[in-house]
């Protein structure tokens, strides 16, 4: 678990065509993922979620930032996702308008799990009073 910031844009962050590129391929990604069978049984019967997506400056990488459904078989669903990621952008290719589409590399999503940790310590502070 890393404390660094998602992205290493310059101070002034990502910008509105990043932005927009970057919620574009969610959805894209979202509904290759629901609707495509990848014949992978390390994916079969698994639900993911797309929480972000961050853009190199060059929209030329893309990291997709993603958690199984209640946090399951992370150590086997992430892999996956990464060996199949050059057959995932060509359907991306095939369903949004750019130049070419960016190279794709799955990352955990550690938010939620942040977030829940947080929770528990302030219901730990509150419960303190």
């Amino acid at each position: 678990m890393s404390s660094k910031p998602r992205n290493n844009h310059s101070a002034k962050g990502p910008s509105q065509r990043q932005l927009r590129v970057g919620e574009t391929l969610r959805h894209a990604l979202s509904d290759i993922l629901f609707r495509e069978d990848f014949f992978d049984p390390d994916l079969e019967n698994v639900s993911i979620t797309i929480s972000e997506i961050s853009i190199s400056p060059d929209l030329g990488n893309a990291r997709v930032y993603t958690m199984p459904l209640g946090g399951v078989n992370v150590e086997v669903v992430l892999p996956a996702l990464n060996r199949l990621a050059p057959k995932i952008q060509s359907m991306v290719a095939q369903r949004v308008q750019l130049r070419r589409a960016p190279r794709l590399k799955f990352l955990l999503d550690e938010s939620f799990e942040n977030a829940a940790r947080m929770n528990i310590l302030f219901n730990a502070l509150h419960q303190d009073k």
